[in-house]
């Protein structure tokens, strides 16, 4: 029975170190099987020259096949990267083969192919030098065979249907996920032009770039060589000053340009102070601009944009013809092929006024401000004091008030009204001082403080000749005040639009002065553009009167030299005095 027992366990334990054997030989380490190069077949030219007249013709890689030595699936990719490439790490185009990888070929568009080495940033027309490869993958094996390629870019270079602007100084905060599109306008005929614009912010000192996606791979496209040229693959942009900028691209002749703007203002007959006057709007982001402003009339206004050496007129925004409230700048409409108007209002009131001048906008909307100020009821009279001395009566108007004459007064002088010609009525005040502005050197400043049925003076923060407009059904305190430009230019050999306008400095009471260069033989005058436009009865004379809307041009100086300037205005605005003293 022993000898029997250990038969069996002989037999078992030979049993198991044979199956053991055979487990091992069919278990073939990873280093014991082969994986052999494929071999490159098509294309055999070293020169594609792709036509973009048929941007859908295609160019075909294809392959002989790479081969494992244990009859294992292989799958390949197709991979083209810059000259002398190996790694293929970062291709500039990866194209996989159909039936998931294992086809022998792979095929490309002329216009993907294109667009591709746009993207890398060749230039379109040129003989692009190439290094591409079929690599060949098996379980954790590798092969591959490579080939030098050249290839001839479209002649003209890719025109994207969209462009964002990202960088460290948009608002995006370089997040390119999130890039900020521009708009693409239109030509004459109405079809996608090569010109897109962006109304946004900016941040001095930080840079910016223009891409076609919201992803890389894209177009990329920064600054040239020389100041206001674009081109692929250029150097971040950058501005000298924070801001609000329109931001302009025309890719036909590869140029941007720059405009920054001071402030949007709403100006036309529905404001207080109608055409004469000007309502700033506010920046709040993504191209929208926004204020709450006291509509006082029907009729039609605008907005127009305050810009450092610009013409008072030059950048105007209009309604098109035929639309609810779709804008357009004036300047630009012959080159979009559209008509302009005024913008037509019906409305009253305390209203919410916003300009949306985002890519996918270039609009406007009037809503009811649900942070206006309650209506005050309208008293029969008021009266206006300074530093507790009467002024004077406003005239009445409905529920509107109004001074008749511009008023001087210094910065520290403190403002009452009352129903009372002795101080002894009901009080209104403001708390936002007369003066305070974020533009002092404006054209007509003017701020628009909530009114308040309460005593307090209302402090003077800046020497100037202000009017007061108080209405009460909107309970609004609005003042306003004029700057003076001298206006300096070669009326003889007509070059208005080369003119300089002197900003004046205004001085208490009523007088305004500068000292600067001037020309012989230029003509001159004294211009809110447009509203006050004084001109001499005597041109000639290095002092003389002025007359609001009438005389003429002055040309008082023979010889190049410079002159203080100074000139006194009477309150209403109609006339004054003016001299020229050589410096």
């Amino acid at each position: 029975m022993k000898r029997f027992l250990k038969r069996i366990l002989f037999l078992v334990s030979a049993t198991l170190v044979i199956l053991a054997c055979e487990t091992e030989n069919n278990l073939q380490p990873e280093g014991l099987w082969e994986l052999s190069n494929p071999t490159i077949a098509l294309p055999s030219d070293d020169l594609i020259i792709l036509d973009e007249t048929t941007p859908n013709n295609i160019i075909t890689f294809s392959w002989e096949p790479a081969k494992s030595s244990a009859n294992y699936i292989v799958s390949y990719k197709v991979v083209v990267d810059t000259l002398g490439s190996s790694a293929f790490d970062t291709p500039i185009l990866e194209l996989t083969p159909s039936n998931n990888g294992k086809d022998l070929s792979a095929s490309v568009s002329f216009q993907a192919i294109d667009e591709a080495l746009s993207f890398a940033g060749y230039s379109a027309n040129t003989n692009v030098e190439l290094t591409w490869a079929v690599v060949a993958s098996s379980i954790n094996k590798t092969s591959i065979d490579v080939k030098d390629i050249t290839i001839k870019r479209f002649e003209n270079e890719i025109i994207p249907s969209r462009l964002f602007i990202s960088g460290t100084a948009t608002e995006n905060n370089n997040n390119l996920s999130e890039a900020i599109p521009l708009k693409r306008l239109n030509n004459s005929n109405g079809e996608p032009s090569s010109v897109y614009e962006v109304y946004t912010s900016l941040k001095a000192g930080s840079s910016f770039k223009f891409y076609s996606e919201q992803s890389l791979p894209a177009l990329v496209y920064g600054g040239g060589a020389t100041e206001g040229s674009i081109e692929k693959s250029g150097a971040p942009i950058t501005v000298a000053q924070d801001g609000e900028y329109r931001i302009k691209i025309d890719l036909d002749n590869s140029s941007y340009s720059l405009l920054k703007i001071e402030r949007w203002n709403m100006k036309g007959s529905p404001i207080i102070g109608g055409w004469g006057s000007d309502e700033p709007l506010e920046y709040i982001g993504g191209g929208i601009w926004q204020a709450s402003i006291q509509l006082v009339s029907t009729g039609g206004f605008l907005f127009r944009a305050d810009v450092d050496g610009s013409g008072y007129w030059d950048h105007l925004l209009k309604r098109v013809v035929g639309t609810t409230n779709t804008l357009i700048m004036e300047s630009d409409a012959g080159n979009q092929g559209v008509s302009f108007e005024d913008i037509p209002s019906e409305k009253l009131g305390t209203l919410l006024v916003t300009l949306n001048l985002s890519a996918n906008a270039y609009s406007y909307t009037i809503e009811i401000d649900p942070n206006a100020a309650a209506p005050i009821e309208t008293p029969s009279s008021l009266y206006l004091f300074n530093n507790n001395t009467l002024v004077g009566e406003l005239t009445k108007d409905g529920d509107v008030f109004r001074t008749d004459n511009y008023i001087a007064l210094q910065s520290g002088d403190q403002i009452t009204l009352n129903t009372a010609s002795d101080g002894s009525g009901d009080s209104f005040t403001a708390f936002e001082a007369i003066g305070a502005t974020d533009a002092p050197d404006g054209v007509n400043v003017s701020e628009s403080p909530n009114l308040s049925e309460a005593s307090g003076a209302i402090n003077v923060e800046r020497d100037q000749a202000y009017k007061f407009t108080i209405d009460f059904a909107n309970a609004k305190l609005q003042w306003n005040y004029y700057n003076i430009f001298l206006f300096h230019w070669d009326e003889i050999n007509q070059k208005w639009d080369d003119r300089n306008e002197f900003l004046m400095t205004y001085q208490h009471p009523y007088k305004f002065t500068t000292t600067v260069g001037l020309s012989g033989n230029f003509d001159m005058k004294f211009i809110s553009p447009w509203d006050n436009d004084f001109g001499s009865d005597a041109p000639s004379a290095l002092s003389g009167n002025l007359t609001n809307k009438g005389g003429s041009n002055i040309r008082n100086i023979n010889t190049n030299g410079n002159y203080q300037v100074n000139i006194e205005i009477t309150p209403d605005f109609t006339s004054g005095t003016y001299e020229y003293i050589k410096q």
